[in-house]
């Protein structure tokens, strides 16, 4: 695609989707600006580089144009999430998975930094990814912290919790990677982290909020006695390209 075509894409995409509250539509907002150095377009569809996390932006409902321009953007036999419900795909996807998200937002959630939290960089990138390996909060790849802030908590230098920033629709920006190693749960670490990045958050004048698995009911408790509400459910349908 020509620059002046991706352009014009993506003029008619802002055109069409003003209207749109930035967390009803959070990838492709935030690939609009804050994040849009990772971007990558073929028409209504955006996802981000490959490298640095896995989502996809796309409208509410496909047509086949954007079922053509998402296999553009995975590739033969790519896999990605789709977010909303009812999607059909076209002879040759496969539906690989589906599960119920939710979308928190954290508006009235109280915030603080605990001395124990240190802001973490390229640098601890290893210790990121062995610490992921080991607690699985989602999917967290080796340019991941490149999208926001991350915060982590050692203990005897060891990094056995983590939280950071996301997506970053206009306005607010998404909690994510919040996790703890087995050995140190119980200990209010997740809490500590979280109310770290929020406030770093609501220092620039944004607001936080988070998604989870809907069958994650102990992580959903959690967010709820921190003060997050239920702003949307959803689904994710993971489809794989025809190959």
């Amino acid at each position: 695609m020509t620059t002046e075509a991706t352009l014009a894409s993506f003029v008619e995409t802002v055109d069409t989707d003003v209207d749109i509250h930035p967390l009803d539509d959070p990838v492709r907002q935030g690939l609009r600006g804050h994040h849009a150095q990772f971007a990558r377009w073929a028409g209504r569809v955006a996802r981000y580089d490959p490298t640095v996390a896995p989502f996809v932006g796309h409208p509410p409902e496909l047509d086949a144009e954007d079922w053509e321009n998402l296999r553009t953007l995975v590739g033969p036999g790519g896999t990605v999430g789709l977010r909303g419900f009812d999607h059909q795909p076209p002879e040759g996807w496969r539906v690989v998975d589906q599960f119920g998200s939710v979308q928190m937002d954290g508006s009235a959630l109280e915030v603080s930094v605990d001395p124990s939290v240190e802001l973490l960089g390229r640098g601890d990138v290893p210790e990121i990814l062995a610490l992921i390996e080991r607690t699985k909060p989602g999917p967290f790849l080796p340019r991941t912290v490149e999208m926001g802030s991350y915060y982590g908590i050692r203990v005897d230098g060891r990094l056995v919790a983590m939280a950071g920033e996301r997506l970053h629709p206009p306005g607010w920006t998404e909690i994510s990677a919040v996790c703890t190693d087995s050995d140190f749960r119980g200990r209010g670490l997740g809490t500590t982290l979280i109310r770290a990045v929020a406030a770093g958050i609501r220092e620039r004048g944004e607001l936080p909020f988070l998604h989870a698995v809907q069958s994650n009911t102990n992580a959903i408790r959690l967010y709820e006695s921190l003060g997050f509400v239920l702003r949307k459910r959803s689904r994710l349908t993971a489809v794989q390209a025809p190959a």
